[in-house]
């Protein structure tokens, strides 16, 4: 027996370092991560931009991508990450060259592990809709013009996730929404707001019809994430939306002229010395900072050096 017992120790004992190597290797395994998409993605309006970048494609330390990416390497795991956002893409121009640099398209590689994407808005012209809203009056007409525009997007969103699965078929791809810029209700009572707020730029019908066209757009980025899926596409929605509808807890009240500190950019972003209009109705570093750790509680993974 005590023989027995012996052989089955040494025989334990052996397996334990080759166990323990092995969960080392596992959690030094380096992770490659491509951040992809627009300038939600890229983090206009966050600050602290990658030289160069400032005016143009806007990447910021401060991105939802960058801070999970930096939080990842502090808790010890290796990060190969590829930074390739750009401000104003849209679907099409992730395939082609845009503001001088190459095809986001060429980032994406067969070990690429996890992509970042925040795209679609480009290709509706939501921000030119937002302009509108701000300089004239983007109810009525132009709200259900660009409401029109977005089955035509979805589908174009959903060819995009098959391609990219195609480039790199071990990622997981995680797409992430644009959130409710302005409260579709009245401005909070006494506390300071951001001129943006003013019922001379945003008129409550204003106001309530282009929060109907987040939620559709919200819906829209939802469905194309579901029929990617059906695909194959290892693909997750990530919104500050619960249901397209309801904003998730951390997100409510941090629209634009709430009570709460906003996690927008409004007209502060024209002020001498910020990035001016490529900024206004985009995430600040707050903002960024909210999406960042909603991707990592959505994504656990992402939230350590755990394996995938």
């Amino acid at each position: 027996m005590k023989s027995l017992l012996a052989v089955l120790t040494i025989g334990t004992l052996s397996v334990l370092p080759a166990t323990a190597a092995a969960a080392d290797a596992e959690s030094t395994r380096s992770l490659n991560v491509v951040a992809m998409g627009d300038s939600y993605g890229s983090g206009t309006g966050a600050g602290d931009y990658e030289p160069g970048t400032e005016g143009g494609c806007f990447r910021s330390a401060n991105s939802y991508s960058s801070v999970i990416v930096n939080e990842l390497r502090q808790r010890g795991k290796q990060v190969n990450f590829t930074n390739v956002t750009c401000s104003g893409s849209a679907i099409r121009t992730l395939r082609e060259s845009f503001k001088g640099e190459p095809p986001q398209f060429d980032a994406l590689k067969h070990n690429t592990n996890v992509v970042m994407l925040s795209i679609g808005t480009g290709d509706i012209d939501f921000a030119g809709f937002g302009g509108l809203c701000i300089q004239a009056d983007c109810s009525g007409a132009p709200a259900a013009a660009i409401r029109d525009l977005l089955p035509g997007m979805g589908e174009k969103l959903k060819a995009l996730l098959i391609d990219i699965k195609a480039r790199s078929p071990r990622a997981k791809i995680v797409l992430t929404g644009y959130g409710q810029q302005v409260t579709p209700g009245e401005n909070a009572q006494g506390v300071p707001l951001d001129p943006i707020c003013d019922s001379q730029v945003f008129s409550a019908q204003e106001r309530l019809e282009g929060n109907q066209v987040a939620r559709e757009l919200d819906a829209t980025l939802k469905n194309a994430t579901w029929a990617a899926k059906t695909q194959g596409v290892n693909v997750r929605f990530v919104s500050p939306y619960v249901n397209s509808v309801n904003l998730r807890p951390e997100f409510e009240g941090h629209s634009l002229c709430q009570a709460e500190p906003p996690f927008y950019r409004g007209f502060d972003a024209l002020a001498p010395g910020q990035e001016g209009i490529d900024a206004v109705l985009h995430l600040n570093q707050q903002g960024q900072a909210a999406m960042a750790d909603l991707v990592q509680r959505k994504i656990p993974f992402l939230a350590g050096p755990a394996t995938l």
